[in-house]
């Protein structure tokens, strides 16, 4: 029984080929909505955010 544990499964070199591109992809999709909510907020805040009093 505690040796079936030990091994887990085994994926082919495809199977972490792929895994490895769709965690890129992950990657790349949420670093880009980061940056859009980053340009949305900037955006809304607009220019007079630097008119401010310190």
């Amino acid at each position: 029984m505690m040796a079936e544990d030990e091994q887990g499964i085994r994926l082919t070199t495809e199977q972490q080929k792929k895994r490895r591109s769709r965690s890129i992809a992950i990657a790349i999709v949420l670093l880009a909505l980061v940056v859009l909510f980053y340009v949305v907020t900037i955006v809304k805040l607009g220019p007079g955010i630097m008119d401010r009093a310190l």
